[in-house]
């Protein structure tokens, strides 16, 4: 791959990697990680690249891959065990987030961003693709390997599921989502 090609990609995006990374983690250093993980795999594999995606879309399907990485692999460490991640009814829960970054966060980001962990993995997922990084239906579609249907019933479970939490948590109903 030449070097211009990475420096293009990785100039046009790599905030926008890191943003999806930090939402999906909750936690800086593993987000900068995981963004650098994304990089690497793009060297090893823009040679593989067929253009059947745009770049874009084909960045944040390396970078969704990576996140499940992480997470069946933390799954690992902490049950010192491999069970299968079930993407459809498990939670992407970070039990770790510094006060210093929620600190950083507006009051009502960070009490989406709060909901967003009791919802599926699925569910936060097409959240932090459509609403937070600004992907259409067809590329988020297309970074989850699902058909624009599937995401958005997704995309309207999640968003009444976090209606709901939210609510709950003001006690009152009516919260604008």
């Amino acid at each position: 791959m030449q070097q211009s090609i990475f420096h293009r990609l990785y100039d046009m995006y790599h905030h926008d990697v890191f943003n999806f990374l930090f939402y999906i983690v909750k936690n800086r250093t593993a987000a900068e990680d995981l963004s650098h993980e994304v990089y690497i795999r793009v060297l090893n594999a823009y040679d593989r690249f067929e253009g059947k995606s745009s770049e874009k879309t084909w960045l944040f399907s390396i970078a969704k891959n990576v996140a499940i990485d992480y997470f069946r692999k933390k799954q690992v460490r902490d049950k010192h065990a491999f069970t299968a991640f079930d993407w459809e009814t498990e939670q992407l829960v970070s039990h770790s987030p510094s006060p210093e970054q929620f600190v950083e966060l507006s009051d009502q980001l960070r009490q989406l961003l709060e909901a967003l962990e009791q919802c599926t993995g699925d569910q936060k997922m097409v959240i932090i693709m459509r609403f937070m990084q600004e992907l259409s239906i067809q590329e988020t579609a297309e970074i989850l390997g699902w058909t624009q249907g599937k995401v958005k019933t997704t995309q309207h479970r999640a968003l009444k599921n976090l209606r709901l939490i939210l609510e709950q948590q003001n006690g009152k109903g009516g919260d604008s989502l």
